[in-house]
């Protein structure tokens, strides 16, 4: 029989193990879409829109000693970080009985990288069998099956990289792809500019290279010998790579041959062998990115001695291992990449390197726990009432365009139609139970993991191309668009306050998320993604008097960007974020003609002082809101096809007369146009 004070005392105990349980996920900070406190008012909106909106924040909020640069994005993904330590603690400690294989999986991956001890201990161990397999090899042609081996445990790009990509002729199916690689620095420009700080970076980065030899236990003389082989070779192969303006176009990037013309290509690696080490399906057709990369490369397999591709190997197995490894490799990982060159102060503490390793390597298995605690039915129909509402502001824009010929117009329709939204996550999960996962071999996990993506990617080869599939995972603080899969996708993770923020009205969500799918869907009908059809085939769908108008409108842009300025004397290269500049400018535009048309038949109201398009364009800069390290700024420039975050509000917001009469500027103001000299695109 149960009394009243039983019962009192199990629903006593059932309350304090649900408060236990809600105990465990920490509850993310609540910070609004629309701030005020991150405002700084004493600037005047119409001299420095961004420094008006943002000036509070960049003054409360330094960049913490372990982060390149802090911003909104940042600040969240720190939040998400810290949400998924949670979960992953909890399946670390959770009985081995009676967790389901997912949250072993995440949970096992995440002890065996916490076990500092362990990986400690073992030190190089992890790769010795690799360094003793480089050392027993005997003839340049025995390179081919050896590269093969490593590219699938130390990821594609060693020498060179290797996948499937969709057919660019046609993108229902999935073909072979050879892309250039082999490089330690960023990118090719640092081995190629002659200025003083490019010089600098060389000389530091062979004192990495030198380091990194010398923790393998070569002699100083030694190692600095082999760093200068190591340094000649990818100089080599930085020269003949493609620059990142020439690869944002897209027939650059289409070559596509028969493999015995491969062979005729690059006669000097053992192509037949490499593709049965790798176990590739039979496939006749391979595109070959950069044709010039793998000429040079063949060139160096007859010029370079085998001794030399061996110090070349050795040095990018350990390099590309090391953040794996034990603390002095981590540390002259961290010293040369991050505190060097992004000027990062202090080392991330290991949790969150962890967290990170889960997420990229097993990103759907943790996804799925973190969807199922985040991200709501509610959430996903909001996104997608506000994503319809953008598409239907730019058919309306598409149709009104005065300067496009009624052929392309339908065209653009047509590709507009053929968009695919893909909100929060992935409808099928991704199984990763096939990866051999233990508790105690963090470096084996990540070899494991990787040798099972790059086996994923490989098998697509020949196969239809799977149009559900994700490039980002859940609960990354980012979004895209595809020009081959045509379609805008936005994890779950970008879609929380103070991004996306249910709480408040709707001016400060449509300048912020609204202004964020606009851009995704813009990038559509940019610069590159314009030369993709509506099924996301490389078809020229223009006129060419159109394509001549719409280069020349592009061009503004370019102009307008390339005289600002990034660090020092180093200036947007506006060729390369001409993208991502036209996305900004056209997705704002459509967030606007969409709020105006979701609330026209709404009274609103000045909130806090700010009438409602005040909210708008305020909300739009402080998804920006970035305190910056010059060393970071100066490797963006190169690397990044993003402006700088103040140029991102600035340059927009001066080609939109709706700003100027929101915040009444005058002519002549900075950031306002003359009407004859504003860029319109889209």
């Amino acid at each position: 029989m149960v009394t009243k004070r039983t019962a009192l005392f199990a629903c006593l105990f059932i309350l304090l193990l649900c408060s236990f349980a809600e105990s465990q996920d920490p509850a993310f900070p609540y910070t609004p879409s629309l701030d005020l406190s991150a405002m700084d008012k004493s600037v005047d909106a119409c001299v420095d829109f961004y420094k008006y909106a943002c000036g509070g924040w960049q003054k409360n909020n330094p960049i913490p000693p372990d982060q390149t640069r802090w911003d909104v994005y940042g600040k969240l993904y720190e939040d998400n970080l810290k949400y998924l330590r949670s979960i992953l603690e909890q399946a670390a400690a959770s009985s081995q009985t009676t967790r389901d294989e997912v949250t072993r999986e995440i949970g096992d991956f995440y002890s065996a990288c916490m076990d500092e001890l362990t990986v400690e201990k073992r030190g190089l161990i992890p790769l010795e069998a690799d360094l003793n397999a480089i050392s027993r090899l005997r003839s340049v042609r025995q390179l081919a099956r050896f590269i093969g081996r490593l590219q699938l445990t130390y990821g594609s790009a060693i020498l060179f990289r290797q996948g499937s990509t969709q057919d660019p002729d046609d993108s229902e199916q999935q073909i072979a792809e050879l892309d250039q690689g082999g490089l330690g620095l960023p990118d090719r420009d640092y081995y190629a500019k002659d200025d003083d700080k490019s010089k600098e970076i060389r000389t530091r980065y062979l004192q990495h290279v030198q380091r990194l030899f010398e923790l393998m236990g070569d002699g100083a003389e030694t190692a600095k010998k082999n760093a200068e082989v190591v340094m000649s070779l990818e100089t080599l192969l930085a020269k003949a790579s493609m620059t990142r303006v020439d690869r944002r176009d897209p027939y650059k990037l289409k070559h596509k041959i028969k493999i015995a013309e491969l062979s005729k290509l690059a006669p000097n690696f053992d192509w037949p062998l490499y593709y049965k080490e790798l176990r590739y399906p039979s496939f006749e057709i391979v595109n070959v990115a950069p044709p010039d990369f793998f000429r040079e490369m063949n060139a160096q397999l007859e010029r370079s001695s085998l001794a030399n591709w061996k110090t070349y190997l050795r040095y990018h197995v350990v390099d590309s291992a090391s953040s794996h490894l034990s603390s002095k490799f981590v540390q002259e990982n961290f010293d040369f990449y991050r505190k060097y060159l992004r000027g990062v102060e202090d080392m991330q503490p290991r949790w969150k390197r962890c967290v990170q390793y889960t997420d990229g390597n097993l990103g759907e298995a943790l996804g799925q726990i973190y969807v199922r605690k985040t991200f709501g039915p509610e959430a996903e129909a909001r996104t997608l009432d506000m994503v319809r509402r953008i598409e239907d502001a730019m058919s309306k824009r598409i149709r009104d365009l005065d300067w496009m010929s009624p052929e392309t117009k339908q065209q653009a329709l047509e590709k507009l139609a053929g968009i695919r939204n893909k909100i929060g996550h992935p409808e099928k999960w991704r199984d990763y139970s096939s990866i051999r996962i233990t508790r105690d071999d963090f470096r084996g996990n990540i070899a494991r993991a990787s040798e099972f993506e790059r086996r994923r990617q490989i098998n697509k080869v020949g196969k239809p191309v799977d149009r559900g599939e994700w490039h980002m995972t859940p609960p990354t603080v980012n979004a895209y668009y595809d020009p081959q899969m045509n379609d805008i996708n936005f994890p779950a993770g970008v879609l929380q306050p103070p991004l996306f923020d249910a709480k408040l009205d709707d001016a400060p969500n449509y300048g912020d998320t609204g202004g964020t799918i606009g851009h995704e869907l813009t990038h559509g009908f940019d610069d590159e993604g314009s030369q993709f059809d509506a099924k996301g085939n490389l078809k020229n769908w223009w006129t060419k008097t159109d394509r001549e108008k719409f280069e020349a409108r592009t061009q503004c842009v370019e102009d307008q960007y390339a005289k600002y300025v990034v660090v020092d004397d180093v200036h947007i290269n506006s060729k390369l974020t001409l993208g991502e500049d036209v996305a900004d400018l056209g997705g704002e535009i459509l967030a606007y003609v969409a709020w105006k048309d979701a609330t026209k038949e709404k009274q609103l109201n000045p909130i806090d002082g700010l009438i409602p398009d005040q909210r708008f364009f305020v909300g739009f800069a402080q998804w920006a809101c970035t305190n910056e390290r010059p060393e970071d700024l100066r490797l963006r420039a190169i690397t990044d096809p993003h402006s700088p975050a103040k140029y991102r509000i600035n340059g927009v917001v001066v080609n939109m007369p709706e700003f100027a009469k929101a915040f009444s500027c005058k002519p002549g103001q900075p950031m306002v146009k003359l009407a004859d000299q504003i860029c319109k695109v889209w």
